[in-house]
């Protein structure tokens, strides 16, 4: 599928373009892809390489994504796809989003099927997860157009490294989402995730302030984001920039993908993380993995 012109840009000089789809912005030579692996440069212009092909479809309790106040007690249609923008060496979804190569059951779907399906399973909402919605972009959001047509809400389940075109785009066609703050460190981001997280938390500002329903997931790994002051810096920023009412979630981490010599996150680190929120503010908190 070709990608609109809008959201890459071609050089003057050469076949090589710049998408705009994901904060990396990736600079595509002629036949090569970025670094999500779902977007090539054909002749000078950008496509979507996996249009319309995920790896998995399931209703869900809106809890697992994890939202809890947004919809609760209702069930989800939960869509993933292919590929990923970061680089996250702890990811829980490697099979899928970096290893996909192996795996060979993609799923070729329309728009109006997954609606469908959805509201067959009496859904209220679809659900954009598993993988990184963001690379999916056009495909999600001409779904997700359809799908409030008939009156389902629409999720984004993310890591927040949207560009800023793309991140104006999603918040015309999604209602809430659960965005995956790694940490506060920006080392942390740049050797771990390949990213930089100054981008996620202006992004997770403009999704506050544009009223979208937010919740905010925090996986709490060993010696690596686990420390007091850490975690404590992650609870201010969510009272001072966002607002004591956004749900936090700590998650405990396991053993996998490139940290298998990882030991489980210690259970004592969560729940003193929840104490930290708690006495800080936040007015949802939530422990998860445990």
């Amino acid at each position: 599928m070709l990608v609109s012109n809008d959201l890459y840009k071609k050089s003057s000089k050469t076949q090589k373009i710049r998408c705009e789809i994901c904060a990396n912005y990736c600079k595509i030579d002629e036949g090569n892809v970025g670094i999500c692996h779902q977007h090539k440069n054909i002749n000078g212009e950008l496509f979507d390489e996996s249009y319309g092909i995920v790896s998995s479809l399931s209703p869900d309790p809106i809890e697992k994504k994890p939202l809890n106040k947004f919809l609760p007690h209702t069930s989800t249609y939960s869509i993933g796809g292919f590929g990923c923008n970061m680089s996250c060496l702890h990811c829980q979804n490697y099979i899928i989003s970096h290893e996909y190569g192996n795996y060979s059951r993609g799923i070729k779907i329309t728009p109006e099927e997954i609606v469908e399906n959805a509201i067959n399973y009496n859904c209220k909402s679809i659900a954009w997860t598993y993988n990184e919605p963001t690379i999916h972009l056009l495909f999600n959001r001409k779904t997700s157009l359809l799908a409030k047509q008939k009156n389902l809400k629409v999720i984004y389940v993310s890591n927040g490294y949207f560009s800023e075109k793309s991140l104006e785009e999603v918040l015309c066609f999604v209602d809430a989402f659960n965005i995956d703050l790694k940490s506060m460190s920006s080392n942390f981001y740049k050797k771990v995730c390949g990213a930089d997280l100054d981008i996620v938390l202006d992004n997770l500002k403009r999704i506050y302030f544009e009223n979208k329903h937010l919740e905010i997931t925090n996986l709490i790994i060993n010696e690596f984001n686990d420390s007091i002051d850490e975690i404590t810096q992650l609870c201010d920023f969510v009272v001072n920039e966002l607002g004591p009412e956004v749900p936090l979630h700590f998650s405990r981490a396991f053993p996998y993908y490139k940290m298998n010599d990882i030991s489980p996150t210690n259970t004592e680190t969560l729940f003193k993380a929840k104490e930290i929120a708690l006495k800080k503010g936040i007015q949802n908190v939530y422990l998860g993995n445990i």
